[in-house]
């Protein structure tokens, strides 16, 4: 069961580490223009490109090494540094997850399809990891 949920936290975060670094190389996908893109995933007022592609890849190698982490976290052997990264994995996406449903976050993306798909998709995501995350940590600690 472990194993399981530490799979499910890191199959999504590859599948994003993995857009994140097709972005670094100047791919589109999956909209057909770079506008369409940053408007889709970055959502900024007034956005009319991607944020630099340095940045997609340090995306790509966080989230990357989040599910690794995550994988990590399934051996039962005891480890404080394991655990104590998990718990602040775990803080990191309930509050981006959570943050995302602010007025203040609603003011800085107001770009549509983020605004949307961001309600939809992308908080409730981080929230999903963030609770996997901890669930971790207690089975860790317990």
């Amino acid at each position: 069961m472990i194993m399981g949920i530490s799979s499910l936290i890191f199959i999504p975060l590859l599948a994003i580490s993995i857009v994140h670094l097709m972005w670094t190389f100047g791919s589109t996908y999956p909209t057909k223009s770079e506008k369409a893109l940053a408007q889709t995933v970055a959502g900024f007022k007034g956005i009319e490109k991607m944020p630099p592609r340095l940045a997609s890849l340090a995306v790509s190698i966080a989230t990357l090494f989040a599910g690794i982490w995550a994988l990590s976290m399934a051996d039962p052997a005891p480890n404080t540094t394991l655990t104590l990264g998990g718990a602040i994995l775990s803080l990191i996406f309930l509050a981006r997850g959570i943050f995302g449903y602010t007025k203040k976050w609603q003011t800085i993306t107001p770009e549509e399809p983020f605004r949307s798909m961001d309600k939809k998709f992308y908080s409730p995501l981080c929230i999903g990891l963030g609770l996997g995350f901890a669930f971790l940590v207690v089975w860790r600690v317990f």
